[in-house]
């Protein structure tokens, strides 16, 4: 059978399940199994497949995943994040567009100890959206910061998101962590220059209100007693593997114990929430290792049928520049995204496109940190981006989806303007990993 009819076959297979409801990790088991089946000697390589499996799983560089998760369960779980968006909340005084910046600000501090877009967007969501609609803000300062800040999740370490993508393409974990920071931290700032300079050009879209005067005391106050211990955490991890003192798995046990500290400290950790975040971290990663268990014999299965090889070779004879090869990759992304959420499309792609990525000649890590930012711009991509039905979830009767996508636009157009710099620039991405 031709590779092309093969790959045809999987990805019907896939989209039928998907269709159905069945969630991605079993949706995946199932292609494969029926795959191994066919192509692996009957029964012996369903038995090959279970052992692949297991070793695929049993990897050191997927430790940092459950400890990255519970971060975030500790933090929502125990409230912290409401001290933090009210201490950010005192140094924005009166300033255009101050509850759009606000949640700029308080969605990039959120990300960096959530790692969960989702979990950004309902907490975001609940916290500012009823005091903006109070202030007059319109949809399009209220919803789409909020919708554009949150994916920051998946930018700025530490990130399941990311830990899983450079797993699946094969790079290290602590040299993609460290790659993403700066990405991460100038789409935040496109973010801010974005929302100030169009506030101030139309101040209809966040109206000024009065604005309570606070001390500098009280501010220094809060910074240190809630803001300065979170970026001391991310700092610390980020810190940690650049100097090569602690692998990523050991900075995150290190930042685990530190949020559960933290919560204590608070008096916010009680043993019922602790519990709770334990299982929700258990649930979480126990999927997410079904689906690099997956991806993994997806890959072999792809290899094996010679649907890689057939996909390098196309695109090696190509009588196109590898610049232009890697937007088209990007254009098709961008379009998976409109249908598809981030780890279905990472386990599809990514068994293809690192072989040709490395055939054409470009950094692999450099390729892994535009492609993670497609993926961030997947859960923000109408019509099924996963942040905007959360958004939906969260304002019940007040917003249509129409007013979402509408206000989610501008921040997706951002998004490809960051994606743009980082292909134009590449070492905005390979600066800090060369220092390692």
């Amino acid at each position: 059978m031709e590779w092309y009819i093969v790959l045809t076959l999987i990805f019907i297979g896939l989209a039928f399940l998907f269709g159905i409801g069945v969630p991605v990790a079993f949706a995946f088991l199932a292609v494969n199994m029926v795959a191994v089946f066919f192509l692996w000697n009957g029964t012996n390589g369903v038995e090959l497949l279970t052992m692949d499996m297991f070793q695929s799983v049993s990897l050191f560089s997927l430790l940092p995943i459950p400890m990255f998760i519970l971060m975030g369960e500790i933090m929502f779980r125990t409230g912290i994040g409401a001290y933090v968006f009210e201490a950010l909340g005192k140094w924005l005084g009166a300033l255009p567009g101050r509850l759009s910046l606000l949640a700029v600000g308080s969605g990039t501090l959120f990300s960096a100890l959530s790692g969960s877009s989702v979990a950004s967007t309902a907490l975001l969501g609940s916290l500012l959206v009823p005091e903006m609609e109070k202030k007059g803000y319109s949809h399009k300062m209220s919803i789409g910061p909020i919708l554009g800040s949150a994916g920051l999740a998946t930018m700025i370490p530490p990130t399941a998101l990311g830990v899983i993508l450079a797993s699946l393409a094969g790079i290290p974990v602590g040299h993609f962590l460290v790659a993403i920071v700066i990405p991460g931290l100038l789409l935040a700032l496109i973010f801010v220059v974005y929302v100030t300079i169009r506030c101030a050009l139309q101040p209809e879209l966040a109206p000024s209100y009065h604005v309570e005067k606070v001390s500098w005391a009280e501010r220094l106050k809060d910074t240190i007693k809630y803001i300065m211990p979170i970026g001391l955490i991310v700092a610390t991890i980020v810190a940690l593997i650049m100097l090569g003192i602690a692998t990523p798995t050991e900075s995150a046990v290190l930042g685990a114990v530190a949020v559960v500290l933290l919560a204590a400290f608070y008096k916010r950790l009680t043993y019922k929430l602790l519990l709770e975040s334990l299982y929700g971290t258990l649930k979480t990663t126990a999927m997410i290792l079904m689906i690099m268990a997956g991806a993994s014999i997806f890959s072999q299965v792809l290899s094996f049928t010679g649907i890689t090889e057939a996909l390098i070779l196309f695109f090696s004879e190509l009588s196109i520049s590898p610049i232009l090869v890697l937007i088209i990759l990007q254009i098709l992304l961008i379009f998976l995204g409109c249908f598809l959420e981030p780890v279905s499309i990472m386990m599809m792609t990514l068994p293809l496109l690192m072989p040709i990525i490395g055939a054409v000649g470009f950094d692999k890590i450099w390729f892994s940190v535009i492609l993670l930012l497609n993926m961030q711009l997947a859960t923000i991509t109408p019509p099924f981006g996963m942040d905007l039905f959360a958004m939906k979830g969260v304002l019940a009767d007040k917003a249509s989806m129409g007013q979402i996508y509408r206000a989610v636009t501008p921040f997706i157009l951002l998004n490809v303007v960051c994606m743009v710099l980082l292909i134009v620039f590449p070492q905005l991405v390979l600066w800090l990993p060369s220092l390692m």
